[in-house]
């Protein structure tokens, strides 16, 4: 399972330039949502802060949720693909059925916002110890993947405190100088909502740039 959770694929990322690779990049990105008790929280705090961040979402959740997807493209943040269902035993079992539950989570995305022309995904649990058949599916219908390379841990620590999970956000990040931080704005995750604006804080003191995909 952690082979899973810190799953990174770092192929989306080119060969940056000597000067660039000094600069200190921050991506945070948030999966599993939209949900009504903690999507709109986190977009609360990122427009308090005037920070950009990258929401992958579940197609399913979308139909009663369409004004919280709404605002979190207009408050301009990004909206990837990472399942319709996030059944695992059902989106892998071959890459047809990965592919037809990637393109009806596209397609609940679009009966919202018909303009979104968004092509980044994220494998459900991370693309670790995934067959390359789905990974190679997956990029020849055209999309970037998107793992990561630090964690909050929230999904795998659900009683940990903000603090706590400040905390594994800044183990499992070191000391890079580009960021993915995967966080969850499901239901339940409260302490995430927390912890978020600490990390902020951290993150722009330590003289990182937030970016989004």
């Amino acid at each position: 399972m952690l082979a899973l959770i810190l799953a990174f694929a770092p192929q989306i990322f080119p060969p940056l330039a000597c000067a660039a690779e000094e600069e200190k990049i921050i991506y945070l990105t948030f999966d599993d949502g939209p949900t009504d008790s903690t999507t709109p929280k986190i977009l609360d705090i990122l427009k308090e802060n005037d920070v950009k961040a990258t929401f992958f979402v579940i197609g399913r959740q979308i139909q009663t949720r369409k004004e919280i997807l709404r605002r979190t493209l207009a408050e301009g943040h990004s909206i990837g693909v990472h399942s319709y269902s996030h059944e695992y035993s059902e989106i892998y079992r071959s890459p047809h059925a990965l592919l037809k539950d990637i393109e009806q989570c596209r397609s609940a995305i679009i009966s919202v916002v018909p303009s979104w022309k968004g092509n980044i995904y994220r494998f459900p649990g991370g693309e670790g110890g995934l067959s390359q058949e789905l990974g190679n599916a997956v990029r020849n219908a055209g999309y970037r993947v998107c793992g990561w390379n630090a964690s909050t841990e929230d999904a795998i620590s659900p009683n940990a405190t903000a603090d706590e999970l400040f905390e594994n956000a800044l183990r499992t990040a070191g000391e890079r100088k580009k960021i993915i931080l995967l966080m969850h704005d499901g239901v339940g995750y409260k302490e995430t909502v927390r912890c978020l604006p600490k990390l902020i804080r951290h993150y722009k003191n330590a003289g990182y740039t937030f970016e989004k995909f």
